[in-house]
């Protein structure tokens, strides 16, 4: 078993033997990638499934989305939050989404490289988007009041999980002074209580619905 591989397995016993081959690849494909575009620092290529793949799925223990389920990765960058979800959850729909043409082409090759037949990929600004989605993920795009005014709007009102549409939004530090402002629900949920590891004592998950 590869060390990448390993810290997957770790927390997430249960996959098939499919998600564990596309867990697996996932660092040497991004190495290669990142040779040539930017697409994480240089300081994080070395804990690529610590610091991007773990904590994208951090999603994936807060929330077990049903089939069928359409998610919005807003701002993905080189395809985090959405790569690693659409690899956890092979029924469920992701379009990712970013600004930047070259982060977007890389996203998408890197999907089809792994194989993931549920990810779709759109260079499109997210405040100029008319879609409607189930949920929108992301990863400290914005301060969230700016990122919930861009979002908010795309999410669709009937609710097919049992649990409220929302936006799902993972990011560090004290968020108390941007929620205030903000209506509706709010959840904050830390993610050391689901990954021991250091990086994540100061990370946290935010739900709003």
């Amino acid at each position: 078993m590869s060390i990448s591989l390993d810290q997957v397995s770790k927390y997430f016993s249960s996959l098939t033997g499919l998600q564990r081959e596309q867990f697996a690849r996932l660092e040497p494909i991004y190495r290669s990638w990142n040779a040539r575009i930017n697409l994480v620092s240089r300081r994080d290529i070395d804990n690529l499934m610590e610091r991007h793949v773990l904590h994208s799925l951090a999603i994936a223990k807060a929330f077990d989305f049903t089939a069928g389920t359409a998610i919005l990765d807003a701002g993905t960058g080189g395809g985090f939050p959405g790569i690693p979800l659409a690899v956890f959850f092979p029924e469920v729909h992701f379009l990712l989404v970013d600004s930047i043409g070259k982060k977007i082409l890389a996203a998408g090759t890197i999907a089809r490289e792994l194989g993931l037949q549920n990810v779709t990929v759109e260079k499109a600004r997210v405040e100029k988007m008319s879609q409607r989605f189930d949920f929108v993920v992301a990863r400290a795009v914005s301060d969230l009041p700016v990122f919930y005014r861009w979002t908010h709007r795309l999410l669709r009102k009937k609710n097919r999980n049992p649990f409220p549409n929302g936006i799902i939004y993972l990011k560090g530090g004290d968020v108390t002074e941007e929620l205030d402002s903000l209506p509706g629900e709010k959840e904050i949920i830390p993610l050391s209580r689901y990954f021991e590891e250091e990086y994540f004592l100061t990370k946290i998950l935010v739900y709003l619905h």
